[in-house]
């Protein structure tokens, strides 16, 4: 199977173990989604993740994710903007704020 946006899939696994209340999630290796866990982190949406190598396949990235209190994920809506069929272009400037 041909996964034709690897980002919303990644989301998705993030969304799901959330609403799942799992203490992590792994999700295949890219460049680009490790980028996007680091920021993640460096925000303080995840509690940290482990960069898992792999020097036959492309590997995984464990992310473990975030709770306040009562067990309520600290990320509470995700949603992919700009899509491969329909690109979001914004100035520097003007990328939303958090």
């Amino acid at each position: 199977m041909s996964m034709t946006d690897p980002i919303a899939d990644m989301l998705t696994r993030i969304r799901n173990g959330l609403q799942a209340r799992h203490t992590s999630v792994v999700i295949p290796r890219s460049r680009v989604k490790l980028e996007i866990v680091k920021l993640l982190k460096e925000e303080g949406f995840v509690e940290g993740y482990l960069d898992q190598p792999d020097p036959v396949k492309s590997g995984t990235i464990k992310v473990f994710l975030k709770y306040g209190q009562d067990r309520v994920g600290v990320i509470q809506g995700l949603k992919r903007v700009s899509l491969p069929s329909r690109r979001f272009y914004v100035g520097k400037d003007e990328v939303p704020r958090v």
